[in-house]
């Protein structure tokens, strides 16, 4: 039933005033959502943003009326987008707050006939509850079964739809049989309207975390190429040092006339590692000879695990060089 022109004014005005109060939105796409679904989810959204459901034509043309009234209105990119089954959530808050409301809106949903899947539908193996005389209805979907207890029991998982497929009559049958409902709707994020600015809704996925993982990635690309091609960058300028540290520092030690400050350490260590070593507990006074020797062993092992500890290539302990 068409609106009235008094009720079409008043959702003119509605649309209009929403758009001039908040600067974000979200637009939704609401396949199979009911009405009663979504005024839990209007619920969930007070105080957070507020849902604007319409005609694509009549949206279309309040935004036109809206852009023409305030020319330099960035809004005029939601237009184009006003496809299919679609509607507004607007807000001035968080937009990952509202997302978490509207993704928690959702309810189950049985596997009707001619619907698009929205996602794989596993059947998973075990008993079904079934009697036996309907093992042919299994055998038609060519479903591998066994009788098992006076009931058909599924032998394997089955992957019984595909992601984008149309679920046929004998597949909502069995789901149905089964007492699966595989598929759940709600308000799904289509696009995000930001100050303007219109991007895909996934955006929301990328968090502080990821970015740096992105960041520290690139910086290391840069890095090594700027090494590769020996180009100095900031990214390469650290490595460059520390590789010139290494050179200098193996020219010293083969010297026996030359050295500087930072490679005494390593020279005294090539000398005279024990002097290196980490400090064993203090052990009883007198010990016989037998009892000296046997306390080398030990401590011979411990200088070697306290090696690495001296780095003489200006590793990670050699990061002040």
């Amino acid at each position: 039933m068409p609106l009235s022109p008094e009720r079409k004014a008043e959702y003119f005005d509605r649309m209009k005033e929403l758009l001039s109060t908040y600067s974000k939105c979200f637009v939704v796409e609401v396949d199979n959502v009911g009405s009663n679904q979504l005024q839990k989810t209007r619920q969930g959204l007070r105080g957070k943003g507020e849902i604007l459901m319409g005609k694509n034509t009549m949206m279309r043309k309040v935004l036109k009326e809206y852009v023409e009234e305030n020319p330099e209105a960035p809004q005029e990119a939601l237009i184009d987008i006003l496809r299919g089954n679609v509607g507004f959530v607007f807000t001035n808050g968080d937009l990952g707050e509202v997302r978490q409301v509207l993704e928690e809106n959702v309810r189950p949903a049985p596997a009707r006939v001619g619907a698009i899947a929205p996602c794989n539908v596993i059947v998973p193996k075990g008993p079904t509850g079934c009697d036996p005389g309907q093992t042919a209805f299994f055998q038609t979907l060519q479903i591998a079964t066994k009788i098992t207890r006076g009931q058909i029991e599924i032998v394997n998982d089955i992957q019984l739809i595909d992601e984008g497929d149309k679920v046929t009559a004998s597949q909502a049958a069995l789901l149905q049989k089964l007492e699966i409902s595989p598929f759940t709707y709600g308000l799904k994020l289509q696009s995000v309207y930001d100050n303007g600015s219109l991007f895909d809704a996934k955006v929301l996925d990328i968090t502080d975390d990821v970015l740096a993982a992105k960041f520290s990635e690139a910086l290391q690309t840069l890095a090594s190429l700027s090494l590769a091609i020996g180009h100095p960058t900031q990214a390469s300028v650290p490595h460059s040092i520390a590789n010139a540290f290494k050179v200098v520092l193996s020219v010293a030690i083969g010297l026996d006339n030359y050295t500087f400050d930072k490679a005494e350490t390593y020279k005294e260590y090539l000398k005279d590692p024990s002097k290196f070593a980490g400090s064993g507990g203090g052990g009883g006074g007198g010990g016989g000879g037998g009892g000296d020797e046997a306390a080398a062993e030990p401590e011979a092992e411990e200088e070697e695990m306290e090696a690495p500890a001296v780095d003489m290539f200006g590793g990670d302990d050699g990061g002040d060089y």
